[in-house]
């Protein structure tokens, strides 16, 4: 697959020089991956992005029977739905320390372990207190492998970043649909029972495992054209060094992304949380709102793709940005007006303005020179877009108690689309974080 993809010539790295130092083709540490390894790498992406929604729409398809299950009002279900916004920004901020310290392989390693033991524990936990525990559990899983996916990608694919950002953003949307849409038939083909067809979602990030455990043995993702034994330069973990840490708390550029994150995040949540519970509500049946909620998803399998490598080809990514929010807007608007009469319309929409996640993804790595710049502006925007996010499916449970309805929740997703319009304008801008660090010691 490597050799259909150009490079992306357009990306900050690849109009910045960069030294390489000649040596061999890399080796593994008694691993068995010699000058496959790239490829091998790639496919742990794939496999690893696969596992980073199911955990979620796969309980978006059983709300309702969750809630009935376990007894769960609607303002808990609306924190089961913030709860990965929570831990995306609990978690993913120690994603780049734990990458110093293990390399960043072994936490994704780690990460699918996490994820695997999460989804298998949870429809068995005994109680809402425990559900919550376990998805909790499989989320850390996910929000390490969240930060550290756009940190791999640049470290082994630096004149590639837009192509694979790309390839991970289609297979992550691919798990995400996959979940949504076969989450309600294979629970009526275990005999209606929904704490298999949950579990059943655990056997995706065990195969995943298997595919890094290899990986993780590797000393610190050693740099292709680098020697991976004996004693060499440090490698480059996706981590700056401890002291030399960017202060992105003064960057423009790093808090309009962050913000952009948040308000992407806030629309992609409330979609795989609530959506399918807003076409039962309108009457449509339950297995095709779960094929509509797999319909916004698979959205983004090709857009995922092609979003990626069309930003890193612009000087500026704001028309994407207007593009795509205004999509957002129009499918909310049609939700609030009509949402059983143009439900495959809504579903498209807002499945191509969810496509604002891989944009955002693309954006942070553009937006830095180096690996170590990527790592921490991935973790600065993604751990407060998610604290960002927190408040909104919440916030939409809450209102859809205590109004009955879903006129209100609604109008405010839609309204949200504006400031994200803007903040994303801003963040799409033709700068580097190091400049600005840089500005700002001056």
């Amino acid at each position: 697959m490597m050799g259909v993809m150009a490079p992306d010539h357009a990306t900050a790295e690849s109009r910045t020089p960069r030294s390489r130092t000649p040596g061999p083709a890399p080796r593994a540490d008694g691993t068995g991956l010699p000058g496959r390894l790239p490829r091998v790498v790639m496919a742990g992406i794939v496999l690893a992005a696969l596992n980073l929604r199911p955990a979620i729409t796969s309980f978006g398809a059983l709300l309702e029977e969750v809630r009935d299950g376990l007894g769960m009002s609607g303002t808990v279900a609306g924190l089961l739905t913030s709860l990965p916004s929570l831990c995306f920004a609990v978690f993913g901020i120690t994603a780049p320390r734990l990458a110093r310290r293990f390399g960043p392989s072994a936490v994704v390693c780690a990460g699918m372990a996490a994820i695997a033991a999460g989804l298998l524990i949870r429809p068995y936990a005994g109680g809402t207190p425990g559900f919550l525990a376990a998805t909790a559990l499989a989320l850390m899983g996910i929000a390490v492998s969240n930060v550290l996916m756009p940190v791999i990608v640049k470290h082994w694919f630096p004149e590639r970043v837009g192509s694979m950002t790309g390839l991970y953003s289609m297979a992550l949307a691919f798990g995400t649909a996959s979940a949504a849409a076969a989450t309600v038939p294979l629970t009526g083909a275990l005999g209606g029972d929904w704490q298999r067809g949950l579990a059943t979602w655990a056997a995706l990030p065990a195969l995943a495992l298997v595919a890094w455990l290899p990986l993780a043995r590797l000393r610190r993702d050693a740099a292709p054209g680098a020697e991976a034994e004996g004693p060499a330069a440090p490698a480059d973990t996706g981590a700056a060094p401890e002291g030399r840490g960017l202060r992105l708390v003064r960057s423009r550029t790093a808090w309009a992304l962050a913000v952009f994150f948040g308000l992407q995040a806030t629309g992609a949540y409330v979609t795989m949380g609530w959506m399918a519970q807003i076409f039962r509500d309108a009457g449509v049946p339950a297995g095709r709102a779960g094929l509509l909620l797999a319909v916004t998803m698979v959205m983004g399998v090709p857009l995922a793709f092609v979003i990626p490598r069309l930003a890193s080809r612009l000087p500026h990514q704001g028309p994407i940005v207007v593009a795509l929010g205004l999509c957002g807007l129009i499918g909310y608007l049609g939700l609030w007006a009509a949402p059983a009469g143009g439900a495959w319309l809504w579903a498209v929409l807002l499945g191509a303005s969810n496509c604002a996640f891989p944009l955002a993804l693309t954006m942070i790595g553009m937006r830095a020179r180096t690996s170590a710049g990527v790592a921490e502006l991935s973790s600065f925007a993604q751990s407060t877009g998610y604290l960002i996010s927190l408040p909104g499916p919440l916030l939409v449970g809450v209102l859809y108690q205590h109004t009955g309805g879903w006129h209100l929740p609604l109008a405010l997703m839609g309204a949200l689309m504006l400031p994200q319009i803007a903040v994303g304008v801003l963040a799409g801008r033709p700068r580097v974080i190091e400049d600005e660090a840089a500005r700002a010691r001056a």
